[in-house]
This record gives C-alpha cells, sequence and structure tokens, in this order.
C-alpha cells in the first residue's frame, strides 16, 4: 500500500479508531476458573520473567513488566480490548461527558504527513488563537509531528489545565511559518446540531453519542418544530459519528420509533451480555430529572427521514441507523459503515486502572449482526457528485487484525486494488477540494437526502469497480453502559 491516510478525530477525546465501547464501571468480577489454571505455561511466564530480570541489558522495574504483560494479554484478543492505565482510565470516563482539557481542534492526518486542521471548535482556546481550517501542525513544542501516530499527536495536545502547547502552523498563503503558544482548557463541546436547510426541511447532527445527547437532541427538536411546526422532511446526519455512550443511541433511535420499540439487543458468554434494550427511560436516561423524549412533539414519530452515513459511522451511529432502517422508519443514504457491532464492558482493576473487554456482539432488531459488516444504505450516494473521495480509501472493521467474525451473515469485503497510483489519483483530487462543511450548501449527500425527501431524483454511487483502501485511522470513541439490570 501507498502512504497510509488518517481521518479526523477530536483532540482530547481519547477515543479508541472505529471504536464503540459500552463501559460498564464494575468491581473485577471473579468467577470459578474452570478447567484448573494453565500452570505449566505460568510457570514460563514466570521463567521469562525472570530471565528479564537478571539478563537484559539493563535494570527493569516489576510493575513495568507486570503492567506490559496485562497489556499485552488483553490487546491480542481484538482490535477494541485494551488494558487502560491511570491516564488512559481517566481519559475514558472524561470523553463521554463531552468535555475534555485540550485545545478544542477536530484533526485528521495530511497527505503530507502533516495534522491537518479540520476545524476549531468556535470560542476554544485554538478558535480564540486564530487557528483555521486547512491549516497544517509541522511541529508540537520542539516535536515535528511527521512520523507521528494520530494518536501519539492527540496526546501531545492533551494535558492539564492551564499549561501551554507551542504549535507551528503552516498555513496556505503564509510565506513563513506560524508558531502559536494556546493554553490548555477544558473543553465543552456540543455533540447535536441543527437547522432548518430549506423551507420545511430539518437537519440534526450528531457528532457524538454522549452522556448529554439525548437531552440535547430533544432540545434541538423542539426548537426546529417551533421554527416550523409543519416540518415536511427530516434528515439525520450521522456521517464520521464513531458512536459513543450506549443509552445516547437508544434514546435517539426511540425518539423517533413507536414507544417501547426494541432497538438493539446483545449477546455473549455472560448472562448479562444477553439482554435487549428497549425505547424506554430506564434504558436510556443518564439524569434523575425526568424524561427529556416526553417534550417532544407526536409529529417527530412521523416526518418523513432520512438517515446519512459513511465509513466513518461506526457502533452506536450503526445501532441507530439499524435500528430505523429495521423498523422501515428512514431509508438510508450514504455509504456502508464502519461495521464496529462489538460490546466493550469496562471491569475496574484499581481506583485508576482498568480492562477493557470486549463482552458482547450487538444485533439490530431483526437480528442482524452488524460486526465486521456495517449497515448497507438503502440508496448508496458518494460524498462528491464524482466521488466517494477518501472515504473510499478508509479501513474498515473487518480490515483490522484480530477482529471478531460476524456470526450471522458473511462478511462483505469491499473490492481492493493496491495501486498507488489510484490512491494517489484520489488524493490529489481531494488537495483541490475545500474541506467538506456538513449542512452547508455545498454538501453533496446532504443534498440528495432532500432529493429523496422530495421525490425528485437521487444521483447514486456508481458501482464499485475500483475501490482503494488504506490504513486509515478512525477517531476513538467511548461509551457508557450502566448496569441497567440493576435499574
Amino acid at each position: 500500500m501507498g502512504k497510509k491516510l488518517k481521518n479526523s478525530g477530536l483532540v482530547g477525546l481519547g477515543v479508541v479508531a472505529g471504536i464503540a465501547i459500552s463501559l460498564q464501571f464494575s468491581a473485577m468480577a471473579q468467577k470459578p476458573v474452570d478447567p484448573p489454571l494453565p500452570l505449566e505455561e505460568l510457570r514460563q511466564l514466570a521463567d521469562v520473567f525472570g530471565l528479564i530480570k537478571s539478563d537484559y541489558v539493563e535494570k527493569v522495574e516489576d510493575k513495568k513488566l507486570l503492567t506490559e504483560a496485562i497489556s499485552g494479554m488483553v490487546a491480542s484478543l481484538d482490535p477494541h480490548s485494551a488494558y487502560l492505565d491511570k491516564k488512559a482510565y481517566a481519559e475514558l470516563r472524561e470523553g463521554s461527558q463531552g468535555k475534555f482539557v485540550g485545545l478544542g481542534i477536530e484533526i485528521g492526518q495530511s497527505e503530507d504527513g502533516y495534522i491537518k486542521i479540520v476545524a476549531p471548535i468556535e470560542d476554544s482556546p485554538a478558535w480564540r488563537a486564530g487557528i483555521k481550517a486547512g491549516d497544517l501542525i509541522s511541529r508540537l513544542d520542539s516535536t515535528p509531528v511527521k512520523g507521528l501516530s494520530l494518536d501519539e499527536s492527540v496526546k501531545k495536545m492533551r494535558g492539564e489545565p492551564h499549561t501551554k502547547v507551542s504549535m507551528t502552523i503552516l498555513r496556505k498563503g503564509e510565506a513563513e511559518p506560524l508558531v502559536f503558544n494556546i493554553t490548555r482548557e477544558e473543553i465543552h463541546q456540543k455533540s447535536v446540531k441543527g437547522k432548518m436547510v430549506e423551507p420545511g426541511y430539518a437537519w440534526l447532527r450528531i457528532s457524538q453519542f454522549q452522556e448529554p445527547t439525548v437531552d440535547d437532541l430533544a432540545a434541538k427538536i423542539v426548537e426546529l418544530y417551533k421554527q416550523d411546526p409543519n416540518i415536511k422532511g427530516l434528515v439525520l446526519d450521522l456521517r464520521n459519528d464513531p458512536g459513543g455512550v450506549l443509552q445516547g443511541a437508544i434514546g435517539v433511535a426511540a425518539a423517533f420509533l413507536p414507544k417501547d420499540a426494541a432497538i438493539v439487543s446483545t449477546n455473549g458468554q455472560l448472562p448479562d451480555s444477553k439482554q435487549i434494550f428497549y425505547g424506554r427511560p430506564e434504558y436510556y436516561a443518564l439524569r434523575n430529572d425526568g424524561d427529556a423524549l416526553s417534550k417532544l412533539p407526536a409529529a417527530v414519530k412521523q416526518v418523513p427521514m432520512v438517515v446519512l452515513v459513511n465509513t466513518g459511522s461506526a457502533s452506536a451511529s450503526e445501532i441507530v441507523a439499524g435500528a430505523l432502517q429495521d423498523y422501515k422508519r428512514a431509508d438510508i443514504v450514504g455509504t456502508q459503515t464502519f461495521g464496529k457491532g462489538s460490546v466493550q464492558t469496562i471491569r475496574q482493576l484499581t481506583a485508576d486502572t482498568a480492562v477493557k473487554l470486549t463482552t458482547a456482539r450487538y444485533y439490530t432488531p431483526n437480528g442482524r449482526s452488524i460486526q465486521a459488516k456495517g449497515i448497507v444504505p438503502d440508496l448508496a450516494v458518494d460524498e462528491n457528485a464524482d466521488g466517494d473521495g477518501l472515504n473510499a480509501l478508509r479501513t474498515r472493521e473487518a480490515d483490522l487484525d484480530k477482529h471478531l467474525s460476524n456470526d450471522r451473515d458473511q462478511e462483505i469485503a469491499k473490492s481492493k486494488r493496491d495501486e498507488l497510483e489510484e490512491q494517489l489519483r484520489i488524493v490529489a483530487l481531494e488537495k483541490k477540494r475545500k474541506p467538506l462543511e456538513y449542512g452547508s450548501a455545498d454538501d453533496f449527500q446532504l443534498a440528495q437526502a432532500l432529493n429523496h425527501l422530495k421525490g425528485l431524483p437521487v444521483q447514486l454511487a456508481k458501482p464499485e469497480t475500483a475501490v482503494v483502501q488504506a490504513d486509515v485511522g478512525v477517531k476513538k470513541d467511548l461509551t457508557i453502559k450502566k448496569d441497567l439490570a440493576k435499574k
């Protein structure tokens, strides 16, 4: 493969590539070990530990060896299981609340190896400092970003509140690099936005499923219906939404489905992983201040809908799209989704560390497994009129090493052509294109969704005869699944 590309991630969220996690905060669950522990293999582990302690070129701390052994053991299972040290665990809990300490920029890997600013978050430190969409980060403090992964760059931009980061920026039209000294702050990110894009037609975008998402969605829908009580069509935009809080997905789907509809089910080894989640407050409400969805106008249950998705739509996004598709409540428009259909549970080890372990697969109301397959749109529409752009180069769940298989359907792999020339052609084309702003007049997929709602012709994607893929980093995400059985 040629040069590897990365899609956008949000600085400070500390989220895992393409993952939707269901976090269940609990003490380490102990259960009888059957069969007995493999003593011979444990002796080998102890022998290797002893050899490193005695023979390695320099001294290694016991804690480091044992921590790395735990980390390697868990990471060997699948792409989404991981050991969480103190920092990673804190970031995971922090990000699910829609706030984090950072600079407030959405970023992606550029084709030149730099970090590209997709957009600064309004009123964030980066926004106030004058950082602009399209800027390229070449250095963070004294470290060149070329050669760093997106995750490594994110970690350098995170830190404690009121500490500073020096960013060297390459900006089109500027002869010399620009240096910005930016102070980190706690960033509060709104996950829901919306507007009337045309008279009678509303657009709602969810960028990530967080704890406040259901409340924010309900408030935005009420606001839109105040602007126009006779909305004729609604577009729910889940493009590049990597997932997040499971209750958020349940609540969003429940907003548009009949009361008490089954939204998603899970199945795994443990009894508490075999569950069905319904569109009821006990399954989506995270606060004790009432049911936010009870305030919605009745018309929202019948308004014609389109859901926009793409390869960056993962996990919780796929739960929503799958539920609305199964009930034929909305037509799904866009490109095949990421295919993240497994549930991760957080098992706390100490006060500051935990293990994130894959414990179940999840299924749509009709019993479809999304794992390694994703949601196939009802209408395939590319991102642009002339092709799907960098989406055609993205890695999906099925491309990840050690991914879980789909236990109910055959995985459908995208056709590939490992031709550097084709990759470079796509990259060159995208370099000439201005950054896409979702919800704008230049948003081709949104325009096609509106055409569909109006009964007008839709420009469908051409058959995939020359799709190429590269290793693309997907935004990390987080999800919190409370122990619903106790509610």
